[in-house]
């Protein structure tokens, strides 16, 4: 999309539109949290949640035990909102407003998790920085899981397009440093009573 202000586009939608009214309401991230869960981190691991938002995967990771949570999105109204929602737990989260495709942190992180902003990325400019970007902010063997629309999934989201991936299609962007751990397919029931079809996937940090 030629002069897209991503920002700009977020921005708006996380101050015109109430989480319910959101495709991506989620009460309890179910996938998010089983992958978490199944990669063997420590409750004491560092986490990073790319594209967070005001997502309930903070509240659910806080209330689980996990002491080291980042959130990461490109809008400051977007956290701000979660932040209120978590009232003085939010003090206990790290809250960084910037773009996963230029993220400069200045720790690695044990866990990188992903659910619907990947697919966002529809340059390949974009999709190829965010990779290394990846594997650069993971520590080695660390875990990355992505969720993303499928090829039955959405073309078309918040107003704009979005890229569509197999369990294949999705190995192969994180091939370059990574090594697969899970593939799967899930149904995301939408506030409008529709369904959602998501590639979900994990990988480990390798030295290949």
């Amino acid at each position: 999309m030629e002069n897209f202000d991503r920002k700009k586009h977020w921005e708006n939608i996380y101050t015109t539109k109430e989480l319910e009214a959101c495709s991506w309401f989620q009460p309890t991230p179910v996938t998010s949290l089983e992958f978490i869960e199944q990669s063997g981190i420590s409750k004491s691991s560092k986490i990073i949640d790319i594209g967070g938002g005001d997502s309930f995967l903070t509240d659910s990771l806080l209330e689980k035990g996990y002491t080291d949570i980042t959130v990461l999105d490109i809008s400051e109204a977007a956290l701000d909102r979660a932040k209120q929602r978590l009232g003085e737990r939010a003090e206990k989260v790290k809250w960084v407003v910037g773009d996963a495709t230029s993220f400069a942190p200045s720790e690695k992180y044990d866990l990188w998790h992903d659910r619907a902003a990947f697919h966002f990325l529809t340059d390949q400019n974009d999709v190829n920085n965010y990779a290394v970007t990846a594997k650069n902010t993971l520590k080695e063997t660390g875990v990355l899981i992505v969720g993303t629309f499928s090829e039955n999934g959405p073309k078309k989201c918040s107003g704009i397009d979005i890229k569509q991936y197999s369990k294949e299609g999705l190995s192969r962007v994180f091939e370059n440093g990574f090594k697969r751990l899970k593939c799967v397919n899930v149904d995301h029931p939408t506030p409008f009573n529709t369904t959602q079809n998501f590639t979900f996937c994990s990988f480990q940090k390798s030295s290949n």
